[in-house]
């Protein structure tokens, strides 16, 4: 009775996307570096955001060997604005594993590149070598938790994504992200509309993750405040703290996590810079 249902499920569930999926793109890429380029930025960042971004940067640097050559600089200055500038300089980490070893393809192989967790391992492992996995991000959690009506969460989470994947895992995927991002969204579901309602136990068992912090005069905006200066060009602390507003013990807290991260880099002379 359960697989009756997966494939009677499944099958509502092709059906709506073959006429709704969203277009990206992205989407409908088999080429790894690409969709790995998307991945990436779009871990913590709307969609929306990241479409102009992607096409600059695949047009600056269109293969893995492109962006392995670069130097950090022109990479964060194209990343600039997306946020969480550590994705790029962990995307460029990668390029250089992958220029100097060839391209993992599994997402055990996949998930020691840097920056690469398990649902971007996946994902890439489905999207680009045909593997077939789940790829199981905040949008699958949220759609299975519903048509199971329990929340979902580590090794039952990855067992019911894993019983209900349905062939080809990679349209699989891509609809589930799709239901989950237009129709089964977080706060008030679309639920007269949905696919796939009939075999659904229904919203309430979902409870959605809190907000994040506010951004305005975090340490995130002052990290980026900073990053953007640099990229236009080389500063010293005092004009950092004038260029980005933020107190001075901020300005000072929020260089030394930069150089940690091996974004920034300080010379002899105490001026700053983008990291090589």
């Amino acid at each position: 009775m359960t697989l009756l249902i997966e494939e009677e499920r499944n099958a509502a569930l092709f059906s709506w996307y073959r006429t709704e999926q969203r277009s990206f793109p992205w989407r409908g890429e088999t080429d790894p570096y690409r969709i790995l380029v998307s991945e990436a930025m779009l871990q913590q960042t709307q969609t929306s955001r990241v479409v102009p971004f992607y096409n600059r940067f695949i047009d600056r640097f269109p293969t893995v060997e492109s962006l392995a050559a670069a130097n950090l600089q022109e990479v964060l200055g194209l990343w600039t604005g997306l946020g969480y500038n550590s994705r790029g300089l962990r995307l460029r980490e990668a390029a250089r594993t992958i220029a100097a070893d060839g391209w993992p393809t599994t997402p055990t192989t996949l998930v020691e590149l840097p920056g690469v967790g398990p649902y971007t391992a996946s994902a890439v492992a489905s999207f680009a070598f045909g593997a077939r996995v789940p790829a199981v991000d905040t949008n699958l959690r949220r759609v299975l938790s519903r048509w199971h009506g329990e929340p979902l969460n580590g090794a039952p989470l990855h067992t019911a994504a894993v019983a209900a994947l349905g062939d080809p895992a990679a349209d699989w995927n891509q609809a589930m992200m799709d239901l989950g991002a237009t129709t089964c969204v977080s706060k008030i579901p679309r639920c007269g509309g949905c696919p796939v309602k009939d075999w659904c136990s229904g919203p309430t068992s979902y409870t959605p993750t809190p907000a994040q912090g506010r951004f305005e005069g975090s340490a995130r905006q002052l990290r980026g405040a900073i990053v953007r200066s640099l990229v236009r060009g080389d500063a010293i602390f005092l004009d950092i703290v004038q260029q980005t507003g933020f107190p001075t013990t901020q300005v000072e807290t929020a260089l030394a996590d930069l150089m940690s991260e091996q974004l920034v880099s300080r010379d002899e002379a105490g001026v700053y810079r983008i990291a090589e």
